[in-house]
């Protein structure tokens, strides 16, 4: 469901394939503490709500056919304008709301190349679709290189870039006060994740990027992932231990001369694909990615 759904959001997806009702897909509402409430659909990445006294902060916005889904499941949160958003990375399972939400006065920020990719249109070569240029009230207004503080009604909401790792653009977001940290599409909780190498992601950026959040969290802070149910700092752990297991076994294989067809051939994530292998990708197709990923 999550492959076709995502498929089907693109702008340049065939118009033949069957469409789903994006009429009928339901958020559900899960409230974190500290104002935080995690928004999803299962279809586009998890959205993170955080309400203030006079507005509302967005973390990742979900594809753009369910963008009047979102606004609904937002102001079921707070009747309370949407003042900011901030993007975790360009993909458009996670920008699909801001042509809406910019249209409406938010503030759009994310890391500089996040506006860059978005700007001039992107291809995913893991979907084989191309991806045009977005809407100029779609691109982040505000953008950094490394870092950024949002002091939001008393919560500090801190983006930190992270490179290179899902792609060359990726920010995970900390609110401190709350204890919740949103990984964007760092982590992926419960099944294999995409390593976009043609938007400069890669395996060891990946677990970089996860032993950095890693040291910054504790036992009891919230983790969201980009897709997936809310895990927490051992589910973290877990899935970071996981890539670096398949990173050391392909890197083996690679030592090896084996070539792509015959990495994936060696089935290396064969132990692992029955918790794993349920999401995007199976194992094979995840083996292929990382194979080629540098």
């Amino acid at each position: 469901m999550l492959t076709l759904s995502l498929l089907l959001a693109l702008p340049s997806a065939c118009a033949a394939a069957p469409a789903p009702d994006w009429d009928k897909i339901e958020f559900a509402a899960q409230p974190l503490g500290g104002g935080v409430t995690l928004l999803a659909s299962g279809r586009g990445g998890n959205v993170a709500v955080l309400v203030g006294s006079d507005g509302v902060l967005l973390v990742d916005d979900e594809v753009q056919p369910l963008s009047a889904r979102l606004r609904a499941a937002v102001a079921r949160v707070s009747d309370r304008p949407v003042r900011f958003v901030l993007n975790t990375h360009w993909h458009f399972d996670h920008v699909g709301g801001n042509p809406a939400l910019g249209g409406d006065g938010a503030v759009i920020m994310a890391h500089e190349r996040v506006r860059q990719r978005m700007a001039e249109g992107q291809a995913v070569s893991a979907f084989g679709v191309p991806v045009p240029p977005a809407a100029a009230a779609a691109l982040p207004i505000v953008t950094f290189a490394d870092g950024l503080t949002v002091h939001f009604d008393g919560e500090t909401v801190e983006l930190r870039h992270v490179a290179p790792a899902h792609t060359d653009g990726d920010a995970v977001v900390f609110f401190r006060r709350a204890n919740v940290v949103h990984m964007g599409d760092l982590f992926w909780n419960g099944m294999y994740p995409l390593v976009d190498g043609t938007s400069g992601g890669s395996m060891a950026g990946m677990i970089a990027g996860l032993d950095m959040v890693l040291a910054r969290i504790d036992e009891t802070t919230t983790v969201i992932p980009g897709h997936g149910p809310v895990g927490d700092r051992a589910a973290l752990q877990g899935y970071r231990d996981m890539l670096d297991t398949v990173a050391k076994r392909v890197a083996g294989l690679r030592k090896q001369g084996r070539s792509a067809d015959e990495i994936v051939a060696a089935r290396p994530t064969a132990d692992l694909d029955a918790a794993w292998g349920k999401g995007l990708f199976t194992g094979e197709q995840w083996v292929r990615l990382v194979a080629a990923a540098p």
